[in-house]
């Protein structure tokens, strides 16, 4: 990487500051000499990572804002801040553009030198003050190296444009985050710094869909600057777009269904899928979208918990907790098991209805029985009934002559007279 050039203190400024030599002696000395002795550094062959560090420390001493650190007093700011309190703010404002450039313009060519914290501050500080287009690229560049580890509060840059009115420099994250995407095509960084990156730029969209300014065109833009393969979930994305469209109530119904496009409804959570399933602001189609996707996750899983049937598999009997280890596998083992103690319950209870059918055999043949025994008694009970009833009247009487007292014949060598009948009253 070549090496910026220095700035010249009379370039792109208007005559009458030129005139008033906005940069007095004594910084343009101490500037001179940091830079001649930096120079004599990099020759004697010292490690990038030092002069990096050696870089910072007068870069932070310049201008405290690099720091990152919140000043600790007024007398400390002003002390530590000399050269810019100095004069006008719009002397201080130039001051700090031309040391901004020669931090820019002195940096090693290696790109881990530096971090990125310190560069994205820089990069702040640069847009503020409104550096050369060459110095602030050579900024980006760097930035997007390292994007991967930025912070949510380092990348929330305000945007200084007066044309634009929007509080986030949003284009400025669409760059940053396609150069990234196209270093990591190269691959010359990590895999997992997309992933990093993916939740970022989500995360990033979700704070800046609040915004009222913010176009749609920019919007899906940053949405579909990242990979689509680096997204392993796009519950962030959702949100994101559910916010845009809560916040932009006049998105038309075409709109709509682009922006819906950018969700890969197979990516999402349950959760997600259930406030989607619900959610008044999406499309009708992208409703249906998800719930199809459900139901097919819902008949991979029930198609997976099968057990294997292969008889060529040495393993057939694999025990599916030594492949499922994701909560969501572990929601279905559940499932499994569930499914295991119903058919279990099924099954006693066809045992008990067969038991239940014997018993009721059983019973009916001891019924039948029973019946027939109590039919010989009962014919038994009438046969002692008619001897009784023939030894109280006696064998001669008639069954119609009740009240007679007529003799009947006995049995020879036997005679019995019949007890008086009482007389009838009538």
């Amino acid at each position: 990487m070549d090496h910026l050039p220095l700035p010249d203190s009379s370039a792109s400024l208007p005559p009458p500051v030129v005139a008033k030599s906005w940069l007095d002696e004594a910084c343009i000395a101490e500037i001179d000499y940091f830079v001649k002795t930096l120079s004599s550094i990099k020759t004697k062959g010292v490690r990038p990572d030092l002069i990096g560090s050696i870089i910072m420390h007068y870069a932070c001493k310049w201008i405290p804002e690099l720091s990152g650190d919140p000043p600790s007093g007024i007398n400390s700011t002003v002390d530590t801040d000399h050269h810019l309190s100095s004069g006008s703010a719009t002397v201080s404002w130039l001051k700090k553009r031309f040391f901004i450039e020669t931090i820019v313009s002195v940096l090693p060519p290696e790109k881990e030198t530096v971090p990125c914290s310190f560069l994205l501050r820089l990069l702040k500080n640069a847009n503020l003050v409104g550096v050369g287009s060459n110095y602030r690229e050579e900024i980006e560049k760097r930035v997007a190296w390292r994007l991967d580890q930025a912070t949510m509060a380092e990348l929330m840059i305000p945007c200084f444009s007066h044309v634009k009115g929007t509080l986030l420099d949003v284009e400025l994250m669409v760059r940053l985050v396609k150069r990234f995407a196209e270093i990591n095509l190269d691959g010359l960084t990590s895999g997992a710094g997309l992933f990093k990156v993916a939740k970022l730029v989500d995360a990033y969209l979700a704070e800046a869909a609040v915004d009222a300014e913010l176009e749609l065109p920019v919007f899906m833009e940053l949405a579909g600057a990242v990979p689509a393969q680096a997204r392993a979930t796009d519950d962030g994305l959702y949100r994101a777009i559910d916010t845009y469209l809560k916040t932009h109530a006049n998105v038309t119904k075409e709109e709509k269904k682009a922006l819906c496009k950018l969700i890969d409804s197979q990516k999402l959570s349950i959760e997600a899928s259930l406030h989607a399933a619900q959610n008044e602001r999406l499309p009708v189609r992208s409703v249906i979208q998800v719930l199809f996707s459900e139901q097919a996750k819902l008949q991979s899983h029930i198609n997976w918990s099968r057990p294997i049937t292969n008889p060529k598999s040495p393993n057939r009997g694999l025990d599916p907790l030594d492949r499922c280890h994701s909560s969501r596998d572990i929601m279905t083992l559940q499932q499994i098991e569930m499914k295991r103690l119903k058919e279990h319950v099924t099954k006693l209870e066809r045992q008990c209805q067969l038991m239940q059918s014997q018993i009721d055999k059983l019973l009916e043949k001891k019924k039948g029985f029973f019946s027939w025994r109590k039919m010989g008694m009962s014919t038994t009970l009438g046969t002692m009934s008619v001897e009784v009833a023939d030894e109280r009247f006696g064998k001669g009487y008639d069954s119609g002559s009740i009240g007679k007292q007529t003799p009947v014949k006995v049995k020879q060598g036997r005679s019995k007279t019949p007890k008086p009948w009482r007389q009838s009253t009538s």
